[in-house]
């Protein structure tokens, strides 16, 4: 099973978001080994906390799974936002180079 699909099950279960996009980047930086991702995350547990608050809410529904894990690029919305947002930020190109 995937780091992905692990870190998919995990984030839907725990925040059951009514969108939820989560991509392997770890192409983009050194070595490319299942270590660097990207969630976007669209649910209503985030409704009146501010981003710190959601990224600890998310970090806390990843739990041990984190210690696997180099890079978890975190974009949290409400649904409302999400309505008004519809996308993400593109992820930078990674200023470490390739190893």
């Amino acid at each position: 099973m995937s780091k992905l699909f692990v870190i998919e099950n995990t984030l839907q279960a725990a925040l059951q978001p009514m969108y939820l996009q989560v991509l392997d980047e770890s192409h983009m930086h050194s070595r490319g080994q299942e270590t660097h991702y990207k969630a976007v995350i669209v649910s209503e547990q985030f409704a009146g906390l501010n981003a710190v608050k959601r990224h600890q809410k998310a970090y806390a529904a990843m739990g041990e799974l984190m210690q696997q894990i180099h890079a978890l690029a975190l974009h949290t919305y409400t649904p409302e936002e999400w309505a008004k947002q519809g996308a993400a930020p593109d992820s930078p190109v990674c200023a470490g180079g390739h190893k």
